[in-house]
């Protein structure tokens, strides 16, 4: 590479960081060399230098390769100063620290999880997949920030020349509006925009904020068009955001879309036992009697975080007493979770978690209304509050609006019948129920 050449790369650099930056950082530096992939260049003073190194490596490199002379790093510094250098390409960028806990060799797969889980596993081989974007949703505690982080690091650990971009929307937004406030915008969009991979978790803090979702909408439509991809979580599906543009919630429904499930018995004593097992590899001493895990896997199933953190608790109290941990002592450690667990079931939060899965208003369910859309969603909210509440039937026919016992009775025999005959039934029964008793 020559100076003209350099002069060449410098025009372009300038149209993508703007004239501001430009003038500031870029028109000050001169050309030194090209060698063995190595771009040297200089600059006014030492500060400089780093700051260029920085912030602007990337879009440098990006314009010396169109110039003909591919390079792989920048050096930039003050003549007779240390250089400053970067990598072409920054592995992995975050907002705060990613947990070296929440990979997938840690992730305990189970029914509820197991789309997710294989969805996660597809896009962090770093290969082209047939779903762009992957949407995670799902309840507190459920998984979905451990898989974002795991499809992070397994990207840097076996892919170091992915770009890898994680942060929560939050985060996202924070960032946008100090570009706003620096006239930075152009580096705002050159550092989400060239990356391989986004994570962005917890998207519906974006709902309602009109700029960050119109930002976010261009960076993610920039990233699908030039077929990286795009990973997003939230609490709630993409149809249940409120206040989030028509055209955004289009979008993140075109790739696929994967609800994690409040976790089964089965899976939530899977996790117990990995954490013990796992525990007990670097303290030998600690035991914990038969029966114990078992019994905390039935009586918190609340989410996967609460459970977890029972168990780290039992851990540090078994550290101190140095004896193998009994079923009664687990009580007496735990007293307020389980105390926590023990909530009782509602009719009332039957009837609107059956709403929102049939997208219905609370009003239906008390209304006299006898279309098959609203009186069928009755009957298995009806259903569900006789076989997972223990009210009566003119209990239940006193909540939903005064109906006839006979009337409950009729609607909990024709969802069993349905059950038994009707696949679509059968498994909205099974969803609200894990939902319900999650």
């Amino acid at each position: 590479m020559t100076n003209a050449g350099w002069t060449q790369a410098k025009t372009g650099i300038g149209r993508d960081v703007g004239a501001h930056n430009y003038k500031a950082w870029i028109e000050p530096l001169s050309f030194v060399s090209l060698e063995e992939g190595t771009l040297r260049l200089t600059s006014p003073t030492d500060f400089i230098g780093k700051w260029v190194v920085q912030n602007f490596s990337d879009v440098i490199l990006q314009h010396v390769a169109a110039a003909g002379v591919p390079a792989s790093r920048v050096v930039c510094a003050a003549a007779g100063t240390p250089t400053a250098t970067a990598p072409a390409r920054p592995t992995m960028r975050t907002e705060n620290s990613l947990d070296r806990r929440f990979t997938f060799d840690s992730f305990v797969v189970g029914k509820s999880n197991e789309l997710a889980h294989a969805a996660a596993r597809r896009v962090a081989t770093g290969d082209s997949v047939s779903f762009n974007p992957l949407f995670l949703h799902g309840g507190v505690g459920l998984g979905k920030t451990h898989l974002m982080q795991a499809i992070a690091w397994e990207l840097a650990d076996t892919q170091p020349d992915i770009r890898v971009m994680f942060l929560s929307a939050e985060q996202f937004m924070y960032r946008f509006v100090q570009a706003l406030r620096d006239k930075s915008t152009m580096d705002f969009k050159h550092l989400f925009r060239t990356v391989d991979v986004l994570l962005v978790d917890d998207v519906q803090f974006i709902a309602g904020k009109e700029s960050t979702q119109e930002e976010f909408f261009h960076t993610f439509n920039a990233l699908v068009d030039q077929g990286k991809q795009v990973v997003i979580s939230a609490d709630r599906s993409p149809a249940q955001i409120g206040d989030l543009e028509e055209r955004i919630t289009s979008r993140l429904q075109s790739g696929l879309v994967v609800d994690l499930h409040p976790a089964d018995y089965e899976l939530r004593l899977g996790v117990l036992q990995h954490r013990v097992e796992t525990f007990a590899a670097r303290h030998p001493d600690f035991r914990v009697a038969d029966g114990v895990l078992e019994f905390l896997a039935a009586r918190i199933s609340t989410s996967i975080r609460v459970l977890e953190g029972a168990v780290t608790r039992l851990f540090a109290y078994g550290d101190l007493i140095k004896r193998e941990i009994t079923v009664e002592q687990a009580q007496d450690v735990l007293g307020d979770l389980l105390r926590a667990s023990e909530k009782k079931l509602t009719i009332d939060e039957i009837m609107k978690k059956t709403c929102e899965h049939y997208n219905l208003r609370m009003s239906d369910m008390t209304s006299s209304r006898r279309s098959r859309a609203v009186a069928r969603p009755r009957q298995m909210a009806m259903y569900l509050s006789k076989k997972l509440t223990p009210r009566s039937y003119p209990e239940i026919g006193r909540k939903f609006g005064g109906k006839d016992h006979t009337t409950v009775l009729y609607a909990v025999r024709k969802i069993e019948e349905l059950i038994a005959a009707d696949v679509q039934i059968a498994e909205d029964a099974e969803l609200l129920q894990r939902k319900l008793e999650g």
